[in-house]
């Protein structure tokens, strides 16, 4: 009897705090979708929908013919499965850990440690640090996604420091100048200068940084109130932080980082030691298997404020947008391939008119997510066709060949991650 080597997953959902709630969160709206019997909570938070087999919310095989309970204990036992080089690379565990995430309040402004780096904080903290393992992720918009990503252009950060006084306070007339003089010589200084300006606003006094956080507050309300606009010093945004986050280090970061407004189907990627926060909107997740988070502000959590200042990528840019390449092979597949072994996104879109749509082989273990349409998949080892429809999640070992058969005459709209080594 062959393995089963496609099945169906009910997934874990995470209520953190700062999730939208009840069905105004895409996460709901996906379960309430694939299970009929979820009852979803208005006054709950709908944060994360954990689509792998991650310790803290290993999904569960929708398949009693299987005898394991979870993918977690299904991959061990079945490791060829994942596919022959992602097996000897990955130590016979799944690398990536993929999510649909619904963001109703900021989440911290954080970056991730690279491996090195990873296993250095580890052995140093292990109760902040709980792994060895670096932690580059992907974000694709599923709805209209706020973010902020990396360091700005100098010349930017240079017209904040001019525009809002509170900042310059903060950063102090030194640094201050220097940062203006670096814009116009090489980048090694301009990334020093950056990241003294950084330092010294994460290492000012927090008694400081509230009152000239209330000075700036006060001084955009009444602008505002008196019907003026101050978008050129993102005045709206910063009295949403400082509303979620009062008196929050963080709240001035907007002025440091990018700010990013991604579309459906844009994404970005924060490779290690970039500066990043998601704001608002709902996006499909992909990332390595780690929780190392070093912190930076917008949070009630602990700030490693050396190891932060020490470990940033202080490399100022304008272009943060990640772009996927068009499959040669299929005309209906978008890959989001980042320059890491660890994990890449396939985008499915297949029109209404198309009836049957062949899913790509590949020789890594992947998860399938539906976020439109409905279809019934076939593969060589599934005993029966799976129903699947929207926030249907589907395992494929790798090698494994399914076929989907459209049985709306809707647009399919699927996202797929999966190692491509």
């Amino acid at each position: 009897m062959a393995v089963q080597k496609v099945f169906p997953l009910s997934c874990t959902v995470q209520h953190y705090a700062w999730g939208k709630m009840g069905s105004s969160s895409e996460v709901a709206r996906l379960l309430a979708s694939s299970d009929p019997q979820a009852q979803i909570s208005e006054d709950k938070p709908y944060a994360e929908l954990w689509m792998g087999s991650h310790p803290r919310g290993d999904a569960k095989i929708l398949d009693n013919r299987i005898s394991q309970k979870t993918l977690g204990q299904w991959i061990s036992e079945n490791q060829d499965c994942l596919g022959s080089k992602v097996k000897e690379t990955f130590n016979g565990k799944l690398p990536f850990l993929f999510k649909v995430l619904s963001v109703e309040t900021a989440l911290s402004i954080q970056a991730h440690p690279n491996k090195e780096l990873a296993e250095k904080l580890h052995l140093q903290a292990p109760q902040h640090y709980p792994d060895a393992n670096h932690k580059p992720e992907m974000a694709i918009a599923l709805t209209s996604f706020q973010g902020l990503c990396g360091f700005r252009p100098i010349e930017e950060i240079v017209t904040f420091l001019t525009k809002v006084p509170e900042f310059q306070f903060l950063i102090g007339d030194n640094a201050a100048a220097q940062l203006k003089q670096s814009s116009n010589s090489d980048s090694q200084s301009a990334s020093s200068a950056l990241q003294s300006c950084f330092s010294h606003l994460m290492k000012s006094e927090k008694k400081v940084v509230v009152e000239q956080l209330n000075l700036l507050v006060k001084r955009i309300s009444q602008q505002v109130a008196a019907g003026n606009n101050m978008e050129d010093i993102y005045g709206e945004l910063l009295l949403q932080l400082h509303q979620q986050y009062p008196g929050d280090i963080g709240c001035f970061a907007i002025y440091f980082l990018n700010l990013l407004t991604l579309k459906p189907g844009e994404a970005m990627f924060l490779e290690a030691n970039v500066p990043h926060a998601y704001l608002k909107g709902d996006c499909v997740e992909c990332m390595a298997c780690s929780d190392n988070t070093v912190r930076a502000g917008l949070t009630p959590k602990f700030i490693d404020v050396p190891t932060l200042c020490e470990m940033l990528s202080y490399i100022p840019s304008k272009d943060r947008l990640f772009l996927p390449t068009r499959s040669q092979e299929d005309p209906y597949l978008s890959i989001y391939n980042p320059p890491v072994p660890d994990f890449a996104v396939m985008k499915i879109e297949v029109p209404g008119s198309i009836t049957e749509y062949k899913v790509l082989a590949v020789d890594s273990a992947s998860i399938l997510l539906v976020v439109q349409g409905r279809v019934t998949a076939s593969s060589p080892t599934a005993q029966t066709p799976i129903p699947l429809q929207r926030g249907g999640v589907l395992f494929v070992g790798a090698n494994e060949s399914v076929s989907l058969k459209l049985t709306v005459p809707d647009d399919l709209l699927m996202f797929r991650a999966c190692c491509l080594l």
